[in-house]
């Protein structure tokens, strides 16, 4: 039987790449030790990807054992074989997501409001880059919270989308290439530090009609959370939290520990470099990844590689497989550089990049500045140099770079060269600017320390909005009728079975 007075129950769906899988597994976690019942969807493929080598029905199965949380765990198809390369035939997958996701997440959702093992559904939380879950969430009654993985910079940009093409800096052939000064809690940005997508002329593109759609709908929202720190970005928060929506800033989402995780997070098989590192000295390695999803070229790769070697300095480099798109040559690497870098180097496909980070043998981060990896290297004290490769990459450096002093800019698109990296790569690592560099992310650390701990900033925004969760709650007779009704409504008599429920 189901508790008269249950827990607020939360579905929670995942986007199906791994810069997102990351925080939303973690913000499950962490609503579910505040309490919540949690059900999460995760795709098919994704799950597959990150239990391949383990064959786990749940990824939450270990730490269920030992902390008591009450997460339910559900797959569903994104609309695409299991198998089908996603990275590869990147405009086929967002294809998927844009039309054909939403319907399997909903059957999902019918078969879980239904069941009478599930307490009442009170809210549906999904990644704000969805393009259905405003429209699901007043369909059945529930709250609609939508979750932004990136900064709270990176989501007015696109929240104010109206404003730059109203002003000619976005949507046009001849773009003005000055200084944006007119987004609400942003003092000023340079067109190079707008997300790669709003830098481009073609608007007409699937990742396009994505964020178009998203960001309709994100208006629908009741709540949004973000995995960014107030006192990290306090005038671009301040200047959300003034419009109707209300905007809570939780993050870091990752647990303290976060190097010691019993939740499979990897879409990836990791190469343990633990070993390795033990024999190097304290802060001479440079970590290089360019992370999980964006492509470089080849000529850029051969030059990083070159850049590398000629600095002389001791390194791991993350090199997936399919980095360079579409290239037939499965020796990605020149083929002196192995002999070149010796024992100086260690190349691997994936890794564990916070073991890697939390290590006191990494002393800088040749990174593409994925949201994920900024706040990570903070965390560690880890200086960045910027290689901005794709989406809110761009954005991201700028506050780097810009706003927090943290790490510096390896090139501006203008071809790299492996004279221009080996200098760089030896400024981080052994330059005043570097120095400077590391004093400052000591300060940012303790920023995001200090929101985390009891009382602080992000552990306030996050029960604040269970607060609001849970007046609502009461205010709807804890979700049963209305969303129940609706549910049945809702009902169209097709076949739930492909949805798949490993635990309930």
């Amino acid at each position: 039987m189901v508790d008269s007075n249950p827990k607020p129950h939360a579905i929670l769906v995942c986007y199906p790449l791994q810069g997102h899988v990351i925080p939303t597994i973690h913000l499950a976690i962490k609503l579910a030790q505040k309490g919540f019942t949690v059900t999460f969807i995760n795709t098919e493929s994704t799950h597959y990807q990150i239990t391949q080598k383990n064959c786990k029905t749940d990824i939450f199965s270990d730490i269920q054992g030992h902390q008591d949380l009450d997460i339910r765990y559900m797959t569903v198809s994104d609309g695409l074989p299991v198998n089908f390369d996603r990275s590869l035939n990147h405009d086929q997958f967002m294809a998927s997501l844009l039309h054909v996701f939403s319907a399997h997440v909903e059957e999902a959702l019918l078969k879980t409001m239904e069941s009478k093992l599930y307490p009442p559904v009170n809210c549906l939380i999904a990644d704000s880059f969805f393009v259905f879950p405003g429209k699901l969430a007043k369909k059945y009654g529930l709250s609609y919270v939508s979750f932004w993985t990136e900064p709270a910079l990176v989501f007015t940009l696109y929240y104010h989308l109206h404003l730059l093409k109203l002003h000619g800096h976005f949507g046009c052939i001849d773009m003005r290439e000055d200084p944006i000064d007119y987004i609400p809690g942003v003092k000023s940005i340079k067109p190079k530090d707008l997300m790669s997508y709003l830098q481009e002329t073609d608007t007409t593109s699937i990742c396009h009609q994505i964020i178009f759609n998203a960001f309709k709908d994100v208006r629908n929202a009741d709540f949004i959370l973000c995995n960014t720190v107030q006192e990290l970005e306090p005038e671009t928060i301040s200047a959300l939290q003034i419009d109707e929506k209300p905007f809570y800033a939780i993050g870091p989402v990752f647990p303290p520990e976060f190097a010691k995780s019993d939740v499979a997070t990897s879409m990836w098989s990791e190469s343990d470099c633990t070993h390795w590192l033990d024999l190097q000295q304290q802060a001479s390695v440079l970590y290089v990844s360019f992370g999980s999803y964006a492509h470089i070229t080849k000529s850029d790769l051969v030059e990083i590689a070159y850049g590398l070697s000629l600095s002389k300095v001791r390194f791991i480099w993350v090199l997936r497989p399919d980095i360079v798109r579409s290239d037939d040559d499965p020796n990605l690497l020149p083929e002196d550089f192995k002999d070149e870098i010796r024992d100086r180097g260690l190349v691997v496909p994936w890794c564990c990049q916070k073991q890697v980070l939390t290590h006191s043998a990494i002393g800088g981060f040749l990174t593409h500045c994925g949201w994920n990896s900024i706040l990570e290297a903070i965390w560690c004290k880890v200086p960045l140099l910027c290689f901005p490769l794709l989406t809110d990459q761009f954005t991201n450096r700028k506050l780097v770079i810009g706003d927090w002093k943290i790490g510096f800019n390896l090139c501006d698109k203008n071809p790299i060269t492996k004279v221009e990296i080996s200098l760089k790569i030896h400024n981080l690592m052994h330059g005043k600017l570097g120095y400077e560099c590391r004093n400052a992310i000591k300060k940012v650390k303790k920023t995001l320390q200090n929101a985390v701990r009891a009382g602080g900033s992000s552990e306030r925004n996050l029960d604040n909005f269970i607060r609001l969760t849970e007046a609502v709650k009461s205010r709807n007779g804890n979700g049963t009728g209305k969303a129940r009704a609706k549910c049945q409504r809702g009902r169209t008599g097709k076949d739930l079975s492909r949805v798949k429920s490993q635990t309930y």
